[in-house]
């Protein structure tokens, strides 16, 4: 087994009590007095951060399906097609959420690989435009109400992706002043191992 020190251990303990709360997290003062904390509370906001990037992630990836769903849905009635029950929508999934397999850039490497969390209130707000049992059943849906989930799916996705590179911007200056601080020898190797 990996020895783990009980500095670490606290590291740990200390990341996963700390309130995972986006709003604190996004706050301009967040990262305020960074110089003036300790290693460990910087590598704890690090990792806090880490945490709910992955259930933004996650959530990120939800909302995308809903609304690829209801955009499949506009599409078969933009040709007239005849509606889908639900088998035949669960064997059209793996192409329709294909499209979602490669992002453009060059992407992040997940940093923690269990999902995390979905931000307190996010869920909610997602099933308030479309829940599952409205999802499930599209066909019964009328044009107007349907375009007005895409569109504020949509509104909702962007919202989502643009919290998310804001966590990314907090975890990339949290992982540079760790960094610094080896770099400048205000921080050791050696107390990892503590």
């Amino acid at each position: 087994p990996r020895f783990h020190s009980p500095a670490r251990r606290a590291r740990r303990r200390y990341a996963r009590t700390m309130a995972a709360d986006l709003g604190t997290l996004l706050d301009s003062s967040y990262l305020g007095d960074l110089a003036e904390r300790s290693i460990d509370d910087v590598r704890a906001m690090r990792a806090e951060c880490q945490e709910v990037e992955s259930g933004m992630s996650l959530l990120r990836r939800l909302v995308q399906g809903r609304l690829d769903i209801v955009g499949l849905e506009l599409r078969r009635r933009a040709t007239g097609a005849v509606p889908e029950d639900a088998s035949e929508l669960i064997a059209h999934l793996p192409e329709v959420l294909a499209d979602r397999t490669h992002a453009p850039g060059v992407g992040r490497l997940p940093q923690i690989m269990a999902p995390g969390e979905l931000p307190e209130g996010l869920q909610g707000e997602l099933d308030s435009i479309v829940g599952p049992a409205e999802l499930a059943d599209l066909k019964e849906v009328d044009d107007e109400r349907l375009r007005s989930i895409a569109g504020e799916l949509d509104a909702f996705e962007r919202r989502v992706s643009e919290q998310r590179r804001a966590l990314f911007d907090r975890i990339d200056t949290l992982q540079a002043e760790i960094i610094r601080r080896y770099k400048s020898g205000e921080a050791s190797v050696d107390s990892l191992l503590q």
